[in-house]
């Protein structure tokens, strides 16, 4: 069964990628598939959970782009109560806003950014992940665009396993 696909494409100016001397666009694209082995069913939630950052740019002049989504209300335990909060497109700077929120985008595919100092690192989330994990903490200079089938609790709840 197919899973979906995941694209991460980085651009940036000649000089801050290590790269050639020229204007540089870099993309990663990664199909993921599921083959079950056995007779019975067997639920499955699977996510990335990759980290970003731009070095040599302070973290007051990135900016996060995130689509159109429903914002997953989540518990002290950070697990979804079933609320839901929309959220519209959005590219503002992060300076000191953090993240732990689980997001459902509205379309696909939905395309989660980072952006400063003349670079931008982009994931493209395709079919198949349905739900983003965002995770930008206080106390570091990075920020995880977290593509996943299901939200965190799905083993526990079955809430859109596949």
């Amino acid at each position: 069964m197919a899973l979906g696909s995941l694209r991460v494409t980085r651009t940036g100016r000649p000089g801050l990628l290590a790269s050639p001397p020229w204007e540089t666009k870099r993309a990663t694209s990664s199909p993921s598939s599921e083959a079950r082995t056995g007779g019975a069913p067997v639920p499955l939630s699977f996510g990335f959970h990759p980290w970003f950052r731009l070095p040599g740019v302070p973290r007051g002049d990135w900016d996060i782009e995130l689509p159109d989504r429903d914002e997953l209300v989540l518990d002290e335990r950070q697990l979804p109560t079933g609320a839901t909060v929309r959220r519209p497109r959005e590219r503002s700077p992060l300076g000191e806003r953090t993240f732990d929120d689980l997001f459902r985008p509205l379309a696909v595919p939905a395309r989660f950014a980072l952006a400063g100092g003349g670079r931008r690192i982009v994931v493209e989330v395709g079919s198949g992940y349905r739900y983003a994990q965002v995770f930008a903490p206080p106390d570091a200079d990075v920020v995880c665009f977290e593509p996943m089938t299901a939200p965190v609790d799905a083993l526990a709840t079955g809430s859109d396993l596949r």
